[in-house]
């Protein structure tokens, strides 16, 4: 049996562009990516911290160091530029697995560059 357990987390992002006739997903910056373990491609969860959406997409990689995360596609009726967010990206794992992860959690401030890293 597997578990769906939360492997990252960026907390407290800032959404920065939302781009409607984008195909689709979230593009974060490459670092934030990097320090959180999140592939692109990769799916995670959006939280909306300002209107209460929660959806699904996939992460696309921004320019390393550029503070962006952009709301693409239909995810851009999802929220506003200035929403803050946060982003979770999850693991199938087995239980005893689980039990021996943490979650990796970015802290970001309001430009979305790293102000923390710890595990929950």
């Amino acid at each position: 049996m597997f578990i769906e357990f939360c492997k990252s987390k960026l907390a407290h992002g800032t959404v920065t562009d939302a781009s409607l006739h984008y195909e689709g997903s979230i593009t974060i910056d490459g670092e934030l990516l990097a320090a959180a373990g999140i592939l692109p491609g990769e799916k995670v969860e959006v939280l909306n911290m300002n209107n209460g959406n929660r959806f699904t997409t996939y992460a696309i990689q921004g320019k390393a160091g550029a503070g962006q995360i952009c709301l693409n596609g239909p995810a851009a009726r999802m929220g506003l530029v200035g929403d803050q967010v946060v982003i979770l990206s999850y693991a199938l794992m087995d239980p005893q697995e689980a039990r021996e992860s943490e979650t990796k959690v970015v802290y970001l401030d309001k430009g979305n560059k790293i102000k923390k890293l710890n595990p929950i």
